[in-house]
């Protein structure tokens, strides 16, 4: 029997962009090995880019959250609840279904185009900011972060005089220290989207959520969603504007070839999603014994998708640990695969393809404030980021 490894989740010191280093070492010997969980769970890690994809393709493995087992939990935390109402990233079909058809025609490629001129508006705008403030800033702070909070607030439709507070909320969130303070404004913030719920069904306006007022969506489900949207479009996009640009700063010539090239940016994009890989980690459990790779994974076991081992598979990507903004990076698994492929990518590739050309064109001595290694990276969530990024100009 396969020895069990335990979860690598340990970046190199060297180099905050690269996964950890076991990971590589495991695709190319044992793309699927089993996997040690720390509370006692025994399931598998999937690490090559052909076996994650297949897994995400694979309607016989579930997203429930109640049927899954997290690596790094340890023993006596009890298991997930269930998805509350809303929630399709947690759900299969039938219920995911009719949610994401509800969704689907909501985030066209068309409709997020749409709002290109709306987040150049606001890029522009923090640009303006940064150079009042002048340096050193943290670029997390006054770019990354504002630039996604804004937009999710228009598509929802968050009023204007409340979208302090809604920022605030989430970022609190975002940045709790415990589960107790995160769970605490989360909640905080619910309340918030249930009120704006009500108000969107007695007075609706041209937004997301006033849309699906008109369908057959309860309170709660609208409000499940709302939340679900929010944190799928503001923490991830202001995550990879931070984590791109210090990227990119440690890349000088790729860095240039952007700047001089604007358009060369749709290849950027896909090319910092797929070498940064920020949703490192996808979990799925299988509703029914399925064979995988020559090994048989039994009903109820968990299998732990290493995306960002997946995203520098040489088998798909030639060089893979090397960032080339001409690559053509498509088929990288940023957005995941399958069913549950974020729904919101096409605005999230909107408001990157905007913001880092013109963060680098308004600033050409962009530079670090700090050395490198003291740049202090967030490593213990699932979407992979810095806390800060001290930048000077």
């Amino acid at each position: 029997m396969t020895e069990s490894v335990a979860f690598p989740h340990e970046r190199p010191a060297r180099c905050p962009f690269d996964p950890p280093g076991q990971l590589a070492s495991l695709r190319e010997q044992r793309p699927i090995t089993r996997l040690a969980f720390a509370d006692g769970h025994r399931g598998w890690l999937v690490t090559s880019h052909s076996l994650v994809r297949e897994v995400l393709a694979d309607a016989r493995f579930t997203s429930r959250y109640e049927l899954l087992h997290h690596p790094l939990v340890p023993a006596g935390s009890g298991p997930m609840p269930p998805a509350p109402a809303g929630d399709l990233s947690g759900m299969d079909a039938p219920g995911h279904t009719r949610y994401r058809k509800l969704l689907t025609g909501q985030f066209t490629v068309r409709r997020m185009r749409q709002l290109t001129g709306r987040v150049e508006e606001v890029t522009a705008e923090h640009l303006d900011a940064m150079q009042q403030h002048g340096p050193p800033l943290d670029l997390l702070q006054v770019y990354a972060q504002p630039i996604p909070a804004i937009m999710i607030c228009e598509v929802l439709g968050v009023p204007y005089a409340d979208r302090d507070t809604f920022r605030r909320q989430a970022a609190d969130g975002i940045a709790a220290s415990t589960p107790e303070k995160q769970f605490t404004a989360f909640a905080a913030l619910g309340e918030y989207i249930g009120e704006l719920v009500r108000a969107k069904r007695a007075d609706p306006t041209d937004d997301v959520l006033s849309d699906l007022t008109h369908t057959d969506l309860t309170d709660e489900e609208l409000t499940g969603i709302g939340a679900l949207l929010l944190g799928a479009g503001l923490d991830t996009t202001a995550n990879m504007i931070a984590l791109g640009t210090f990227a990119l700063l440690q890349h000088p010539a790729q860095l240039t070839a952007l700047r001089e090239n604007p358009g060369l940016a749709d290849k950027a994009v896909e090319e910092l999603l797929r070498y940064l890989t920020i949703a490192h980690t996808g979990i799925r459990a299988a509703l029914q014994d399925v064979e995988l790779n020559g090994h048989l994974i039994k009903k109820g076991e968990t299998v732990v998708l290493a995306a960002n081992a997946a995203n520098r598979d040489p088998a798909k990507f030639p060089d893979p640990d090397t960032l080339d903004l001409n690559r053509q990076a498509t088929g990288h698994l940023a957005f995941a695969h399958g069913i549950h492929q974020c729904i919101g990518q096409q605005l999230a590739r909107v408001e990157l393809r905007t913001a880092l050309p013109a963060l680098l064109t308004r600033f050409p001595d962009l530079r670090l404030a700090v050395a490198p290694e003291d740049v202090p990276m967030r490593t213990d969530s699932n979407v992979y980021g810095v806390r800060a990024l001290p930048v000077t100009f």
